[in-house]
């Protein structure tokens, strides 16, 4: 698979065939998720929202947000609530505000209960059109204090006290120079009135400064997310996507010979022929000593995903015609005597039946002697009346540093590798009676020999 394209069909093939594995997997990721929500008290969050009168630009309403949510604000309101046990940094965490459509300014409280989560949300609210109101000159200010456009309009104030005094001063009469004074005056105090009119339209303050609380924030009915139920599903979901991927990254990066040519290339010998094995469940699970094993067993890991589906195959008589093909060019490549020791891989249940199958069908001509070999530690035995050693293994099963730890077992034990044999199984599509030959296969194997050597 190290060089196929990851497909739906292969994603399908795993949790087809890994189904036990991966629900297990599920749950742990479900406990595990679960587990992680209980570290975590449950959040609740609301929002009050604050409109802002006149006319504002983007950056100007984005400014705005920050001030909402800045510490000048939120250590103003952490004063007024006074919350044991919650500092000010730990409330500015639990405190965020965004501009929205409509110069309208969304302040959002989080807390532990429904109740605090509203009070703190609407207590910022409060600061916050305080706190803006202030920098916008709105608050009284002393006569001293008062500088910029304020001192400017207690200037124009004076003024026309001046003017008024300097009118009634004038002659009283209907002289020219009296009417021409009063005239001059009053045009200078409509010129004032109509520049300080204009200064207030133009006046930032006057026209920004006005903020309102657009009521109270609503009291929360459910935790802000993450909530128990989001982390438990999606632990569950990771733990999941973790294990798909892991399978794919596992066959991506495996090194298991699966074509007849690079099989026989790391046993230094020619390739035989290829022989089919009706498929059977138990023949996918390569077994093992030890309680892993049986949780290997249990979970379904020890069945090769991997492996495609197998094909149909004909009926039992076309499988026997491969086997007795095979024999027969075994027997052109051996010298008299006619033995020979059949090796196959420890755990390979599928070379193992066709072996079984061969020995079946050579009928002591060539005389077979199967053995299993260890591929983490190969040893074969000496070699005795043996001609050479027939090596049976099914594809995609073993790596060719394992395949060549055999051929140099073969050879510590003085046995010439004569040829490879490949295994793979097939669906059967004939149907098959209670006497069929097949069932030869078990009294075949009663002649197989051990990796130390001898029979049994």
């Amino acid at each position: 698979m190290s060089d196929d394209t990851i497909r739906l069909v292969t994603i399908g093939r795993i949790l087809r065939r890994r189904r036990r594995l991966l629900a297990v997997l599920v749950v742990v990721g479900a406990l595990v998720g679960y587990g992680t929500s209980m570290l975590f008290p449950p959040r609740y969050t609301t929002s009050t929202s604050v409109l802002l009168a006149g006319q504002w630009e983007e950056r100007e309403l984005l400014t705005q947000a920050e001030i909402a949510a800045s510490s000048a604000v939120v250590d103003r309101a952490a004063g007024t609530l006074d919350w044991s046990g919650v500092s000010d940094s730990e409330l500015r965490d639990q405190v965020s505000a965004t501009a929205a459509d409509g110069n309208i300014i969304k302040i959002s409280g989080t807390a532990e209960t429904p109740g605090r989560a509203q009070r703190l949300s609407d207590e910022v609210a409060q600061q916050f059109v305080t706190f803006a109101s202030r920098i916008a000159g709105d608050t009284t200010e002393e006569p001293e204090t008062a500088t910029g456009p304020e001192a400017l309009r207690k200037k124009v104030a004076e003024t026309n006290r001046r003017i008024t005094d300097l009118a009634n001063a004038a002659d009283p009469g209907q002289t020219v120079e009296s009417v021409q004074a009063r005239t001059e005056l009053e045009k200078l105090r409509t010129a004032l009135q109509e520049a300080m009119q204009k200064l207030e339209e133009a006046d930032p303050a006057s026209n920004k400064a006005g903020m309102v609380v657009m009521g109270p924030a609503a009291r929360p009915t459910g935790e802000a997310p993450p909530t128990r139920l989001q982390l438990t599903v999606g632990g569950g979901l990771l733990f999941l996507l973790v294990a798909v991927i892991g399978h794919l990254a596992a066959a991506r990066m495996s090194r298991r010979l699966r074509t007849e040519a690079e099989i026989a290339a790391a046993l230094g010998s020619p390739l035989l022929g290829t022989v089919d094995v009706p498929g059977e469940r138990s023949a996918q699970r390569p077994r093992g000593p030890g309680p892993w094993a049986r949780v290997r067993w249990l979970l379904g890991a020890d069945t090769r995903w991997d492996i495609p589906t197998p094909q149909v195959s004909g009926d039992e008589a076309a499988r026997q015609i491969r086997y007795r093909r095979l024999c027969a060019r075994l027997r052109t490549h051996l010298p008299a005597p006619r033995r020979l020791l059949v090796v196959v891989p420890e755990g390979d249940e599928i070379a193992r039946r066709a072996a079984g199958q061969l020995v079946a069908e050579a009928k002591n001509d060539p005389l077979l002697r199967v053995v299993d070999v260890s591929v983490s530690q190969p040893m074969v035995p000496d070699r005795d009346t043996e001609s050479g050693a027939l090596v049976v293994l099914s594809a995609g099963s073993w790596t060719a540093v394992e395949l060549g730890g055999i051929a140099e077992a073969c050879a510590d034990g003085r046995h010439e590798v004569v040829g490879v044999v490949v295994a793979g199984t097939v669906r059967d599509g004939s149907t098959r009676s209670a006497g069929h030959r097949a069932d030869d296969a078990t009294p075949a194997l009663a002649v197989r020999g051990h990796a130390t050597g001898g029979s049994v």
